[in-house]
């Protein structure tokens, strides 16, 4: 597995976990403050499905003198048996609007097997201010426009959770912008229809959504790139399947603590 892969693969987490955007408004939130996802993730190694990374989810309150935000955050670690074949240490953030979940701050430190990766973005309409870091280089400034209702990773992956997905029929299609690497990415996803399967909160009526990115070798085809999410009030993602030039392999939901419903 390279650093590209292992970046890649993240990535399909956090883009796989939106779904199709019905509404331009949101309805009432899937989510509250203190939610928590925990993921396993698992890459086939020579024909078996081998488990080797932790995905965690995490939403707080933040207060300032000024303003409220939510703090969204996510973190993937290997467990320590495979650090010394390949160590992450991955963090992304999102500081967003309690009530629009307009994004105002997005931050990205990763360590991925001693290679460095820093993003800091500061939203200004649609513009960003950006400060990124590329190995063990010092800071660069960087400031870049985006398309209207562009997002980062992370706020987006809430934002359409609050969105009535309920209202899709079977094939309906989405496009939507998301900027990563200081750069904007179109993915479309597809509505498949629903299934039940087994999760960690028990057998689980889900949506189930393909998803693939344009211009782009990582995540073509939609029938081999899904993510099942639960057809409640909470849509939580509860398994990905994805399959990317270099291999194949899954994110499961094994832990959901303080869900809103």
């Amino acid at each position: 597995m390279t650093i590209k892969l292992i970046q890649n693969y993240f990535v399909v987490l956090l883009l796989a976990t939106t779904t199709l955007g019905l509404s331009q408004g949101l309805s009432s939130k899937s989510f509250k403050s203190s939610e928590h996802l925990s993921y396993q993730a698992s890459y086939n190694m020579s024909g078996v499905l081998t488990t080797f990374a932790e995905v965690n989810m995490k939403v707080a309150t933040v207060k300032t003198s000024k303003n409220s935000y939510l703090h969204l955050k996510c973190t993937a670690n290997t467990y320590k048996k495979w650090d010394s074949f390949f160590k992450i240490r991955d963090l992304y953030e999102a500081y967003v609007s309690p009530y629009s979940l307009k994004p105002s701050l997005y931050k990205r430190d990763n360590n991925e097997n001693g290679t460095i990766r820093k993003e800091k973005y500061i939203y200004k309409g649609n513009s960003i201010q950006s400060t990124y870091v590329r190995g063990r280089s010092g800071v660069i400034k960087a400031n870049f426009t985006i398309p209207s209702n562009t997002r980062d990773i992370v706020s987006t992956i809430y934002y359409i959770r609050n969105l009535p997905i309920e209202k899709a029929s079977t094939g309906d299609q989405k496009d939507f912008n998301i900027v990563f690497d200081r750069k904007s990415k179109t993915a479309t996803l597809t509505f498949m229809g629903t299934e039940t399967i087994s999760t960690v909160l028990g057998y689980k009526k889900c949506y189930k959504i393909g998803i693939s990115v344009k211009k782009e070798k990582l995540l073509k085809g939609k029938a081999n790139n899904i993510i099942y999410i639960t057809a409640d009030r909470n849509k939580v993602p509860v398994l990905i399947k994805f399959s990317i030039p270099v291999g194949s392999g899954q994110l499961k939901l094994i832990k959901a603590s303080n869900l809103k419903y």
